[in-house]
């Protein structure tokens, strides 16, 4: 049922650490998503370090999804939004043909608290590579909740199961957490050609199949997967259909290699736009030591 287990690869922020997953390199892109970064946890005291802000940066040709476990982030982007993302909610934002964002912890820099969860990308199909950019936010409430035998289950995104949540998405595609309790199973069924698991915390079994926290599962099509918790857990699942090789350099995605090159001069260039309420510092392109820059941890 499992055809690779990814480990998270941390890297070490200063005021807290970020595990890489996807992309990998036996394993680029599940579905649509093409990126996946776990931030934390950490409890954080007051005053921090600010270097620990994302500053302002450019994406094209995918959308990013942040879900907090804990904490709060600010977001300010370059079609005027300003909104902070608590536990359980969403922010959504489609780059398509151009946008830049920053994510700053004014709120936790000033009263220190935990930090826990995960920001991924996901890659925009043909035809929606160059839509104008947006950012949508959603309230936890708005989530589809389902519940079972010591389940609690809440739709990020998609439609999963007959489930369909309102968060705009550009591809068939699902984006669930799962909160287990010790004992408790969850089925995820076959409906979609690529699937995968990631285990925020505790333990758990996929079809017998031993899971640490820390790791994403990628499953074999075609068939229902069990998750049997081991320990109360948490869990994301996440996948969809493909929607065709996707280059990722830095924090361009596109299916054109040409496209990223000129995302990357216009960056270097100043013809990018800064966010509106953050505008006095960004992040300079990086220069290439090898064939591709890696994206930024938590961009």
């Amino acid at each position: 049922m499992i055809e690779l287990v990814i480990r998270q690869r941390s890297r070490d922020l200063g005021a807290f650490e970020v595990g890489r997953v996807l992309p990998f390199a036996q394993r680029r892109m599940v579905g649509p998503y093409i990126f996946f970064d776990r931030m934390g946890p950490k409890d954080l005291a007051p005053g921090f370090p600010r270097e620990a802000d994302v500053r302002p940066h450019p994406h094209i040709g995918l959308s990013t999804i942040t879900y907090l476990f804990e904490g709060e982030i600010m977001h300010r982007d370059s079609v005027g939004s300003e909104q902070s993302i608590r536990p359980g909610e969403v922010n959504w934002m489609t780059a398509g043909r151009g946008i830049t964002h920053s994510e700053r912890f004014e709120e936790l820099r000033a009263h220190g608290g935990p930090l826990d969860g995960i920001q991924a990308w996901v890659a925009l199909p043909d035809g929606r590579e160059e839509t104008d950019p947006g950012f949508w936010h959603y309230a936890s409430g708005a989530l589809p909740v389902f519940e079972g035998d010591g389940l609690v289950g809440r739709l990020i995104a998609g439609r999963l199961a007959g489930v369909e949540s309102p968060v705009k998405v550009d591809s068939p595609q699902f984006y669930v957490h799962w909160q287990l309790h010790a004992g408790s199973r969850a089925s995820l069924p076959a409906e979609y050609s690529e699937r995968a698991v990631y285990v925020v915390s505790g333990a758990v079994e996929v079809d017998g199949q031993r899971v640490e926290p820390g790791s994403m599962a990628v499953l074999a099509a075609g068939k229902a997967a069990t998750v049997a918790a081991l320990d109360d857990a948490v869990v994301m699942a996440l996948g969809g259909e493909p929607v065709g090789p996707r280059y990722i350099d830095w924090n361009f995605v596109s299916s054109s290699k040409e496209r990223i090159e000129q995302a990357r001069a216009d960056w270097a260039a100043g013809r990018m736009k800064l966010p509106d309420l953050d505008d006095h510092e960004f992040i300079p392109l990086p220069p290439r030591l090898g064939r591709l820059v890696e994206p930024e941890p938590m961009s």
